[in-house]
């Protein structure tokens, strides 16, 4: 069974591993440090925190004032609240300067379990890749949130970083993150599996599945959706011509959006799992929300077994 991790946690670290080397990096947030792990930065001195306190706008703004001051700040709240809250404020100051802000979204998707629709952020990424000069980043483990984090450091722009609030298996090894990469984690020729975050491990069983079948699905991560890596999914989907795309996301300006965007004119066939333009709701636990909403690694095998 692969390792468990919090990418939260590795969110933290990162702060202070990038923060170490370079004094300019600095941290916020709004109330909730010790949830989204981004006050782990403190250890290099308290004034490398801000608790702005539950004010996101206010947060972003303060992060652009950093910005002109010449610091690298990371804000971080819940990703309904950091991205929807914060809008104008992200857009206005944050976007049309183009300044070195990166946002965390934490708890993101349906990972909020137990707090409901008003808590799980299932627009985020509709939301920050619609607004010019964002960068968008989506982890598939906490090993890649260490590689996304300093490439957020190191862009010139803003960046939103999309993190969930439940642990996922590690199955990347620590590496530099290149903004725009795609990671191809099982080859197969009869479908090409599309997905993200906490979705790619559920690919991954689900080609375990299918392989006992004797189908063999390629599963791909797309960690970047803005910049899209239009032309390398194209490549990849040309070689199967059988698409399946799963987000744990509404399926409305999604990764399914940007996926079949880029492959608009080519012959393929194609089906898009996700949130099916609806708000999500509390559960027990994460597991029952992706029974309910159909995104566990047999729903995705058998929705893929009708692509072949």
């Amino acid at each position: 069974m692969a390792e468990m991790a919090s990418l939260r946690e590795a969110y933290g670290k990162a702060l202070v591993r990038i923060g170490s080397k370079n004094k300019d990096i600095v941290a916020l947030d709004a109330d909730l440090g010790k949830s989204t792990f981004s006050r782990a930065i403190e250890e290099l001195g308290e004034e490398r925190f801000v608790e702005v306190g539950i004010a996101e706008q206010n947060m972003a703004t303060v992060s652009a004032g950093m910005a002109i001051a010449g610091k690298i700040p990371f804000f971080s709240s819940f990703a309904v609240f950091s991205t929807g809250r914060a809008y104008d404020q992200i857009r206005s100051s944050i976007c049309i300067p183009g300044f070195n802000v990166n946002i965390c979204g934490s708890s993101a998707g349906l990972s909020d379990y137990g707090d409901g629709k008003t808590h799980q952020a299932l627009d985020d990424i509709a939301i920050m890749q619609v607004l010019p000069n964002m960068t968008v980043l989506v982890p598939a483990d906490a090993n890649q949130v260490d590689g996304m984090v300093e490439a957020m450091a190191n862009h010139p722009g803003p960046c939103y970083i999309r993190i969930p609030r439940n642990e996922l298996p590690v199955i990347t090894e620590k590496a530099p993150y290149t903004i725009g990469q795609v990671d191809t984690f099982r080859t197969g020729k009869d479908l090409t599996i599309f997905s993200m975050s906490g979705m790619v491990h559920n690919s991954l069983e689900a080609a375990e599945i299918l392989a006992k079948e004797g189908i063999e699905a390629e599963v791909v991560s797309l960690g970047t959706i803005k910049p899209f890596p239009t032309e390398k999914v194209r490549e990849i989907a040309a070689k199967t011509g059988k698409i399946m795309i799963v987000e744990e996301h509404n399926v409305i300006n999604g990764l399914g959006s940007s996926v079949k965007s880029a492959l608009a004119g080519m012959a393929l066939k194609i089906d898009h799992m996700g949130m099916q333009d609806s708000f999500g709701q509390s559960a027990e636990s994460y597991e029952l929300l992706l029974e309910y909403y159909g995104l566990t690694a047999k729903d995705i095998a058998e929705r893929a077994k009708k692509l072949v």
